[in-house]
């Protein structure tokens, strides 16, 4: 299966894109793992987007659809893949319909998670985590450690990142509501989306978008 990822920060998408992609076979194809691995590869490409980033700019929206277009056309997508993190709005949605188009492929889905927007807030703006080692992951709500402010595997003191905080979590569902919200609309024409709940435990949030899918897949 070809499918888009979607849904607002905090859904669960990360975590979701890793899980679905093992279930379905396919690999997981996401924009930072995509600027990452041509970074540090030194690729054309790679120099391109951080020259930008360098100079803080955003990375081309040309830069990027290339960088998808090469990961697309390895050998472990020639069955299919999940894309995370791209498209990230409308004319790269019309950029990769193009693309599809000219190597004879196209979307089968586009799953859209869904999650309040206060959930979301809770989620990520709860988050602590440790500064000894930054894999292990606290939350005020959901996750708490034995002892207030401190980590449970090591001791180390829990903080909150700078872009975990309320203000800057608000800042990125806007951006997400004007940049990439609207790619919904656009693959809904198509009829492409298959939305779902992100509520929930993260096994049952699996359960139902793979189930989902295989009504998308049937019903085609």
């Amino acid at each position: 299966m070809r499918i888009v990822l979607v849904g607002p920060p905090g859904a669960g998408k990360g975590t979701q894109a890793t899980r679905l992609a093992e279930k379905l076979r396919v690999p997981h194809i996401s924009t930072g793992d995509l600027f990452r691995a041509n970074i540090s590869q030194q690729t054309e490409l790679g120099k391109l987007a951080k020259s930008y980033m360098d100079a803080g700019n955003l990375v081309p929206d040309e830069v990027t659809i290339a960088m998808a277009k090469d990961r697309m056309e390895q050998p472990d997508a020639e069955n299919g893949f999940l894309l995370d993190g791209f498209p990230r709005n409308v004319s790269q949605a019309e950029a990769l319909d193009e693309l599809l188009t000219t190597e004879n492929m196209r979307l089968d889905a586009v799953l859209d998670l869904e999650a309040p927007e206060e959930e979301v807030v809770k989620r990520i703006a709860g988050r602590r985590i440790c500064r000894n080692d930054g894999s292990h992951v606290f939350h005020e709500t959901y996750k708490k450690p034995t002892a207030a402010g401190v980590c449970d595997v090591c001791g180390g003191e829990l903080y909150q990142r700078d872009d975990d905080s309320e203000e800057t979590v608000r800042k990125r569902l806007e951006v997400y509501h004007t940049q990439t919200e609207p790619i919904i609309d656009y693959y809904k024409a198509q009829g492409l989306v298959v939305t779902i709940s992100a509520m929930g435990p993260v096994d049952e949030v699996t359960e139902r978008a793979l189930g989902a899918l295989k009504r998308e897949g049937d019903g085609k």
